[in-house]
């Protein structure tokens, strides 16, 4: 039992809606907690003491908030050009 398209039943609407969103804050954290690792072993790598963790995970968090920033406006743009098709 598939749901169509042109169905727009309360939850068949609401999952279209929301959708796209779900997947956001995994990614976020997922790119952050990868930065992280990253700078931890290269802190062990090179025998320095949380340096590496510290610049590894700020540029993590710069890098995550500009990939959620840029889906959430492409997300933003295709809801608009989809409603002014109606």
């Amino acid at each position: 039992m598939a749901l169509k398209p042109e169905d727009d039943s309360g939850i068949a609407k609401s999952l279209r809606d929301v959708g796209p969103y779900l997947g956001l804050g995994l990614q976020l954290a997922v790119t952050i907690v990868a930065f992280v690792l990253i700078g931890s072993w290269l802190d062990k790598k090179f025998s320095q003491n949380y340096i590496f963790t510290l610049i590894a995970g700020l540029f993590g968090i710069g890098i995550a908030l500009y990939n959620l920033i840029r889906t959430v406006t492409y997300l933003e743009k295709r809801s608009k050009l989809k409603n002014e098709k109606k």
